[in-house]
């Protein structure tokens, strides 16, 4: 990832750049994959995002983690870091880990089942807030009258034991600029969408059409009540693939050319992969998906439950899926002119659909800088996004609040120290 992707980004006042993670590289045959290197080589996305810190000054850096193969205290700490290196800029998104081989590479047979990661998941995410909350935001005094550098009575120590982790804390950094740095998942399951009700501050996921994006973010808003939170403490954004040319045609050929591209090796192993690592290497790409294979495992993850419901309904051969699937990897591919891109960006948020778009473009940087500069300056005009940052924090760019130390009541009285 270059600076001067991300600076352009800047420039277009977008609110974040994400980079996904794994803690392994992919397994499947290795000769289709010398062909799709994704998540094959790839930096530690908070050093990465530390060094971009220093070339930009606003735009918000979310790198994802995982909380199955991590400890609370690390990502607490790094997390923290890298809001307090980009002067409160810092995302977490918080996976539970879709590559199943990650496990190998942490002393386990086989991935956590699903219900027990997002049990782990929730009290790790809740010992990270914990840790963050180790020091007041007061509590480095740094008076060289005293020779005071910080006042004790305004360190906590965590002293959590829950099913999953024992933390005593306090964590070795102050409490971030942020208070917390922003939270993000992703998971579409029901357990997901509890989930990401009750923590989650940004929802990346998938969406083909309005009528299911609105549902779901009636769905996930409508779950926020029951977890003490109000439906503006999370914005949703649906994962878009835009091809974009000054005409139609101009964007439909070069969407054509970009799906030409995809080598039928590649595609099966991209559908494989998410259909569970079930093997198509024998399947003609001019048939249908063999769903007899597939059947024992529907049902295991909203990602393959999408797909397969989308290649019966339009009874599409393999070669149909990987083209539909493979271009934007379950997102919605966009093709026209910047009037037909804005009007449905803008129509999907009108009409409650969404809170915002993750772009990923099929092609970087060209994709991403035809968007930036025909179909942001459309938008700019219409007045369905800024000209300008409404702040210098995350939170301040997605309208969140910072909040308040779980440690704010019991600190209410000024110590000792803060009177001299």
């Amino acid at each position: 990832m270059r600076p001067r992707f991300i600076q352009l980004a800047e420039r277009a006042k977008f609110d974040l750049i994400f980079i996904r993670d794994s803690a392994a590289t992919r397994d499947g045959r290795i000769e289709v994959l010398s062909r799709w290197p994704q998540y094959m080589a790839y930096f530690e996305p908070t050093a990465l995002l530390s060094a971009i810190a220093a070339l930009t000054e606003h735009i918000g850096l979310v790198a994802t983690l995982t909380t199955s193969y991590n400890e609370p205290y690390n990502v607490a700490r790094r997390v923290a870091s890298l809001d307090h290196i980009s002067n409160g800029r810092a995302g977490w998104n918080v996976v539970t880990s879709s590559n199943v081989s990650e496990a190998f590479n942490f002393g386990r047979d086989q991935h956590i089942a699903h219900a027990e990661r997002y049990e782990r998941a929730l009290e790790f995410v809740d010992v990270v807030k914990g840790l963050w909350d180790s020091w007041d935001d007061d509590a480095f005094v740094r008076d060289r009258a005293t020779s005071r550098y910080f006042d004790p009575a305004k360190l906590h120590y965590l002293d959590h034991r829950g099913k999953h982790f024992r933390v005593r804390g306090p964590l070795n950094c102050a409490r971030p600029p942020q208070g917390h740095p922003v939270l993000a998942q992703a998971g579409a399951s029901e357990t997901g969408k509890n989930f990401a009700a009750a923590t989650a501050e940004i929802v990346f996921t998938p969406a083909q059409n309005l009528r299911e994006a609105q549902s779901f973010y009636q769905d996930l808003k409508g779950r926020m009540p029951k977890f003490g939170r109000q439906p503006d403490e999370l914005k949703i954004m649906p994962g878009l693939n835009p091809v974009v040319g000054r005409t139609e045609a101009e964007a439909r050929d070069k969407h054509d050319y970009l799906q030409s591209l995809i080598h039928p090796d590649v595609g099966r192993e991209l559908l494989s992969w998410d259909l569970g690592g079930i093997d198509l290497s024998d399947v003609p790409v001019d048939q249908e998906l063999p769903y007899e294979r597939i059947k024992g495992t529907l049902g295991s993850t909203s990602t393959l439950d999408r797909i397969v419901e989308m290649a019966k309904a339009e009874k599409m051969t393999v070669r149909d899926l990987y083209r539909r699937y493979g271009g934007a990897r379950g997102q919605q591919t966009l093709v026209g002119d910047p009037k037909m891109i804005a009007d449905h960006m803008e129509d999907w948020f009108l009409n409650h659909g969404v809170d915002g778009f993750l772009i990923q473009p099929s092609v970087s940087p060209a994709g991403f800088r035809d968007f930036v500069e025909l179909v942001v300056p459309e938008l700019q005009r219409r007045g369905v996004f800024r000209t300008e940052y409404e702040g210098r924090s995350l939170r301040e760019n997605l309208g969140l609040a910072r909040p308040a130390s779980r440690y704010a009541r019991a600190v209410s009285q000024p110590s000792d120290y803060a009177a001299e």
